[in-house]
């Protein structure tokens, strides 16, 4: 499968476009789009028409016989031709739009980024680009598609944080209803020790899905018939079906060339309404139907388990999955020091804002008060509490500023240090070892909330994309969308 290659996941992704998935979507006139039947389609070559984009029959058969190959890499029954070539289609039009998006919002992924992110896989895994170039390779997948589908997902992710990231709010609230489920369903013992059922418990779970989308909208008709179509699914699985191939065949999910795999990831990792729904599901097995905004999803449990020894044909790391919460103290050394700074502008350039920082240095030596030369002087919005910055953890300051601090006494006064905020004298006033425990565990449940909190709003979000867009699919009308 896919996922058990080292390029399952680049970055907290919510959903995957297959291998080699961007369009090269060609101009088309301003008038809209009509209908061709299909004796025209031959004639003229179009597949879909997506807003004023189109994609061609050649493109999306260049892109089936890619998916063809994948499939057979992954071992998973390969639909009949027609099925395929609309299978990849619907996958095509959603990148369009996707790609019309990213323009929208001027996002441009370069080919540096996605050679960057290449290299931060590779560090992740311990390997080096070399080595994670023969992995890929050796999957069967030419390294420049690699690298493309890098910069999609990449590309994919960025929109994300532009649109629907800045939209999730968790409350302090929701940290501490969340720490106290965690708490309650941990088995902690009297102690605060973990219980043998605890200690046994899984630490990762995969799943696969099949989705049977319902379009924004839809009436009741459409929605029972849909919810039919999807019993008709489950009904093949639980006679034997395999569920890659039927995923492959009927998903209307992105994921449905890769058997309709998610991943693996801690539990904590999936939303809410996945969890529930596998809850009593055993390794292997399927879930009943689960309805969402998004239509009706039937899930397979392939991972159910501890956490497996990473390889080079895995990632280390799942950006996606939540780091696991911290047991027992976590001390830190914790520093309160108080600063100067002296912005560097075209007007106090490096030299001048060096000269006037080695004054107020010589000036508090001097015997002048640090506090008050730091209202007077510096630009930080901490010059009115005469530069104090309270207890800072390490990993809170710029790294320059960060070096310079922990060479300091209590009561030291730093030679001028450079970064890239300017020119800053640096005073330790005092340190302490502090427990950092309780505030590692409320900024991993806040994390771990966020993450099962977007990845439905994305969802959510890209079904409202391809609700307002037009798109005129040839090969599967019944799927085309006229907004009103």
């Amino acid at each position: 499968m896919r996922g058990q290659h080292i390029a399952r996941r680049l970055a907290s992704l919510l959903l995957i476009f297959g291998m080699a998935s961007s369009v090269a979507a060609q101009p088309r006139s301003d008038a809209e789009p009509s209908s061709a039947a299909p004796s025209q389609q031959i004639v003229d070559g179009i597949a879909a028409v997506v807003n004023k984009q189109v994609i061609t029959l050649r493109q999306v058969d260049a892109e089936a016989k890619l998916a063809q190959q994948q499939l057979a890499r992954q071992k998973i029954a390969i639909p009949d031709p027609e099925v395929l070539r609309r299978q990849v289609l619907q996958r095509m039009i959603m990148d369009e739009l996707l790609r019309q998006e990213a323009k929208r919002l001027n996002i441009d992924v370069t080919e540096a980024a996605a050679q960057q992110a290449a290299q931060t896989i590779a560090q992740r895994n311990k390997i080096s680009v070399d080595q994670l170039r023969a992995e890929i390779e050796r999957s069967g997948v030419p390294w420049p598609v690699y690298l493309k589908e890098l910069r999609q997902e990449i590309m994919v992710d960025q929109i994300r944080q532009r649109t629907v990231d800045r939209n999730i709010f968790i409350s302090d609230a929701d940290v501490d209803a969340f720490l106290k489920t965690q708490q309650r369903q941990s088995g902690l013992s009297s102690l605060g020790q973990p219980s043998p059922a605890q200690q046994t418990a899984p630490r990762v779970l995969g799943l696969a899905q099949i989705l049977v989308a319902v379009p924004e909208g839809a009436p009741v008709s459409e929605v029972q018939r849909l919810r039919s179509k999807a019993e008709e699914i489950l009904s093949r699985l639980r006679s034997g079906a395999d569920f890659a191939g039927v995923a492959a065949a009927s998903s209307d999910a992105p994921d449905a060339l890769q058997g309709g795999e998610l991943g693996v990831r801690p539990p904590e990792g999936w939303p809410d309404l996945f969890l529930s729904a596998v809850q009593n599901v055993p390794t292997g097995g399927v879930s009943d139907i689960v309805q969402s905004g998004n239509g009706f999803h039937i899930l397979k449990v392939l991972t159910r388990g501890e956490e497996q020894q990473q390889t080079a044909q895995r990632p280390a790391q799942d950006p996606r999955q939540a780091p696991a919460m911290p047991e027992g103290p976590m001390m830190v050394t914790q520093t309160r020091a108080s600063h100067i700074l002296l912005k560097v502008t075209p007007a106090m350039t490096e030299e001048r804002g060096l000269e006037r920082m080695r004054q107020l240095r010589q000036r508090i030596e001097m015997g002048e008060s640090f506090e008050e030369l730091a209202r007077l002087y510096s630009e930080d919005v901490s010059a009115p509490q005469g530069g104090d910055l309270g207890w800072l953890s390490p990993g809170e300051t710029v790294p320059a500023f960060e070096q310079a601090m922990n060479t300091l006494q209590p009561g030291q006064v730093s030679e001028p240090v450079l970064s890239q905020f300017g020119w800053h004298l640096i005073r330790v006033e005092e340190r302490r070892e502090k427990n950092m425990e309780d505030e590692y565990r409320r900024m991993q449940a806040r994390q771990i909330l966020f993450q099962r909190r977007v990845e439905p709003a994305f969802e959510d979000w890209l079904n409202q994309l391809r609700g307002q867009a037009y798109i005129d699919n040839r090969l599967d009308p019944q799927s085309s969308r006229r907004p009103r």
